[in-house]
């Protein structure tokens, strides 16, 4: 931990960071008290066990935010690294279940497939930090979806080191399990390039390891990445222009009926764009012929549906209406399944602790395949240690 010389309010980094308020107080006062703050952390950290190493800071360069707590990283001796949302563990805690639940609600069969905790598979820590010598700091830099939210987060220059490289950290999660095919959206795609240069740069350098992975897209365009209900990029949690799997029938509807539409059709009459409006998107990825004939049997088909919206004469809140009906009907049997999974929730953290072993077995192999590769299983090299007793002059 870096100890604060000249603590205080950061006009650069301010903006962005909301916890940071001015005050007051005089410089000299706020120094103290984060200083005060700052020994009585380290005495805590220390009096639970925890090894505290304590680096003096100096006035020069001038750093007033250097101890931000955004730019933490915990090492744990299991091989866990803790980075992103560090400073909330309980929110880490309840999306694993989510997730999890979300998973197997969508029809993912743990017969079929191992779910398992990224944080609690040590193996792939230790593969990140080698493969962070086979990529450059420019190469991250040029990674247009970690520029992209590093954007939305609005971290400017205060990013975490552990979020800045985890597209190195995804490499290690694909190539651990020697993946072949990854089913992402049109946003992951730079990070699968990514990861296939790292592949290109172990195996070039130390030999044919580890597997080249090629992506799988949707078929469907409108599926490749659907924006937000507010029309934003991306739909993300952390923005609140999501729809989730769990939501209820009412929530449901609220979302839709207030989804961002074509801003220039202010009158039924007026003539709309489909282009670009996420109430169209939305119906290009889950609208079936079957759900014309079901809940808007006027219309044949999607295609008729836009040209009459494009021509004027059908209003946002008939076509929001329809694809409520649309939503519902697809997200309904999810949503059921998702309530019974959550009656037993025992299986679920039984189920992921299984697959976690399975996991580490795995990455465990390829780690060794890697380690051997690299020269560095000094250790299980018998030829090493022969080679060695022969050169210092033993039998």
């Amino acid at each position: 931990m870096v100890e604060p010389v000249a603590f205080g309010f950061n006009e650069e980094t301010a903006a962005n960071n909301y916890f940071q308020q001015r005050t007051v107080a005089a410089g000299e006062t706020v120094q103290a008290c984060a200083l005060k703050e700052f020994r009585g952390m380290v005495d805590k950290l220390r009096a639970n066990g925890i090894e505290v190493i304590v680096v003096q800071d100096t006035p020069i360069p001038h750093t007033p935010d250097s101890i931000f707590p955004n730019n933490w990283v915990s090492f744990h001796d299991d091989g866990t690294v803790v980075t992103d949302n560090m400073e909330n563990p309980e929110k880490v805690r309840q999306n694993i279940l989510q997730v999890a639940l979300d998973y197997m609600a969508c029809g993912l069969d743990p017969a079929k497939c191992h779910m398992f905790i990224q944080s609690v598979v040590c193996e792939l820590t230790e593969l990140t930090f080698y493969y962070m010598n086979l990529v450059t700091l420019a190469r991250l830099e040029r990674n247009p979806t970690v520029k992209a939210e590093i954007q939305q987060k609005n971290f400017e220059s205060s990013i975490p080191v552990g979020f800045f490289t985890y597209p190195i950290s995804q490499a290690a999660d694909i190539t651990a399990f020697k993946a072949t095919t990854v089913p992402a959206g049109e946003d992951q795609r730079p990070m699968i390039e990514q990861c296939c240069e790292i592949v290109h740069k172990f195996n070039a350098v130390y030999g044919e390891t580890l597997v080249e992975p090629e992506i799988v897209l949707p078929q469907n365009s409108a599926c490749l990445r659907l924006p937000g209900t507010d029309g934003k990029a991306k739909m993300s949690k952390s923005l609140g222009n999501c729809i989730y799997l769990s939501d209820e029938p009412e929530d449901i509807k609220k979302k839709i009926m207030s989804m961002y539409t074509d801003p220039n059709h202010l009158r039924v009459q007026d003539p709309g764009k489909v282009e670009g409006n996420p109430v169209f998107i939305y119906l290009d990825a889950f609208s079936r012929p079957e759900h014309f004939a079901e809940f808007l049997p006027e219309y044949q088909n999607l295609d008729e549906l836009k040209a009459h919206y494009q021509r004027g004469g059908l209003g946002d809140v008939k076509v929001k209406k329809f694809l409520n009906s649309v939503m519902q009907a697809e997200l309904e049997p999810i949503r059921n399944r998702r309530k019974e999974f959550e009656k037993d929730i025992p299986a679920i953290y039984d189920m992921l602790k299984k697959g976690c072993e399975t996991a580490r077995e795995t990455a465990a192999a390829t780690l060794d395949d890697v380690r051997k590769a690299m020269k560095i299983n000094y250790f299980d090299d018998a030829e090493l240690i022969a080679e060695q007793v022969k050169k210092f002059g033993g039998e």
